[in-house]
């Protein structure tokens, strides 16, 4: 995108401009996003490691159109050729953008949020975000966080946030907006996002499987759509979930299929109300030993 010069600011009355949601996993990332967007684009768990792509989520109002890029938390400990992809796509989109709204959990600053921080390019305008404030039994108890966040980096902002709330959301909004410049709009107002359908399907599979399967299991599954065809308002999806490990497949399929069953159930749900319509659903399960560590299939599956 360039940069229009002052005297087409008139002309070009949009303030429009990307900005990164970035921090150590589970701190809460896309359930901002999803705030900020008034629906759910990005699927969500307790589980770290949830987000695995970069997520492009669109905003637009009457006087601004911002690009939120939901980003998978950076992995500073868990090594995999999974991993490096998906540090790969954290560190390209912090590049690229405008801002950057950088993620803390309330109450605590860990380890990991200071190597993070360490890694922000300079010259980089940065937002923190802190998340959960629901936590918190009153406002004044955040105060003291806020203060010490402060100490932490040279933020132009800190904006306390609850995505459970929607507490902070529009505060947040508003301060990224004030820092974008003057450009025409890179999408139609009514655009949400550049990810088809079927990306959407896979990624509501694989939330219903870091949802519903143990602590294990989720990290070595990925979904792959094989079907996805529209006709006369249904959608017959088929996809396969691959699994790093034969015991896993069998966990996933459970007894007679009970639990396959679920899984398929819930996605499906989920699916007709992402999609707003009749969704017809068919679920297979594959094992690939060691997908994660292996480079051909990591790109196969979408993470480059």
């Amino acid at each position: 995108m360039q940069k229009v010069s002052d005297q087409d600011e008139a002309a070009t009355s949009f303030r429009v401009g990307s900005t990164a949601i970035v921090g150590r996993p589970n701190v809460g990332k896309s359930s901002i996003l999803n705030r900020l967007l008034g629906m759910k684009l990005s699927i969500v768990s307790k589980k770290a490691q949830t987000t695995r792509h970069r997520i492009l989520g669109v905003y637009s109002d009457d006087e601004s159109q911002i690009l939120f890029l939901d980003t998978p938390g950076f992995q500073l400990r868990h090594t995999s050729l999974l991993n490096s992809a998906m540090n790969r796509s954290v560190s390209s989109t912090i590049s690229e953008v405008d801002v950057l709204i950088f993620v803390l959990e309330y109450p605590l600053v860990e380890h990991d949020d200071l190597k993070l921080l360490a890694m922000i390019p300079d010259g980089l305008r940065v937002i923190c975000a802190i998340s959960k404030t629901d936590k918190a039994r009153n406002t004044n108890e955040v105060l003291p966080f806020i203060t010490k966040v402060n100490e932490l980096y040279a933020f132009e902002d800190i904006v306390p946030t609850s995505a459970m709330k929607s507490e902070g959301i529009g505060n947040l909004i508003n301060v990224v907006k004030g820092k974008l410049p003057f450009r025409d709009l890179v999408y139609p107002e009514d655009e949400i996002t550049d990810r088809p359908e079927r990306f959407f399907a896979a990624e509501i599979i694989r939330e219903k499987l870091f949802q519903l399967m143990g602590e294990e299991i989720p990290y070595g599954v990925t979904v792959e759509i094989e079907e996805f065809e529209i006709k006369e308002g249904l959608r017959r999806i088929g996809a396969t979930i691959i699994v790093s490990k034969n015991a896993h497949k069998g966990m996933i399929i459970g007894a007679g299929g009970s639990k396959l069953k679920v899984i398929g159930t819930k996605a499906r749900l989920d699916m007709e109300r992402f999609f707003d319509g009749k969704v017809f659903l068919r679920l297979w399960v594959k094992v690939k030993k060691g997908w994660m560590d292996d480079g051909q299939l990591v790109k196969q599956f979408g993470y480059d």
